[in-house]
């Protein structure tokens, strides 16, 4: 009995991504530069050479890493723990949406400042005015 193993199906993966970044061929080709029955055939290959992964990946937005290590197992694990950690330490514990980033104090003192020199300026345009009567 021999047991075959599945094949590293690169274009399949591209494909799969592609469609869960809710993008179409069309897209992807422009991004790329190139025309969607080239991309067509991309997504068909068994492999490709590096440097169109490499752009590829960046086309679609991640790395090539992740479209060689890609797998429909992985993405189920990957969201399962997005939804399942995003609401209490957000995702893998590193951003907690519930945390500002900024102090909001500083965000009121500048906008503060903005208005104030804003009234400034139009305190001595009005006054320029007055002075050419």
């Amino acid at each position: 009995m021999s047991i075959t193993t599945k094949q590293n199906h690169i274009g399949r993966k591209i494909s799969r991504i592609r469609e869960l970044r809710d993008m179409k061929q069309e897209a992807l080709a422009q991004a790329l530069g190139t025309s969607q029955q080239t991309v067509s055939a991309i997504e068909n290959s068994e492999t490709i050479d590096d440097t169109k992964l490499a752009e590829v990946a960046k086309a679609l937005g991640v790395s090539a890493e992740a479209i060689k290590n890609f797998t429909e197992e992985n993405m189920i694990s990957y969201f399962n723990n997005f939804y399942d950690n995003s609401t209490s330490t957000g995702i893998n514990g590193m951003f907690n949406p519930t945390q500002c980033t900024f102090n909001p104090l500083d965000k009121v003192v500048e906008l503060y400042e903005r208005l104030v020199l804003a009234e400034k300026e139009k305190v001595e345009y009005l006054e320029k005015l007055l002075k050419d009567k």
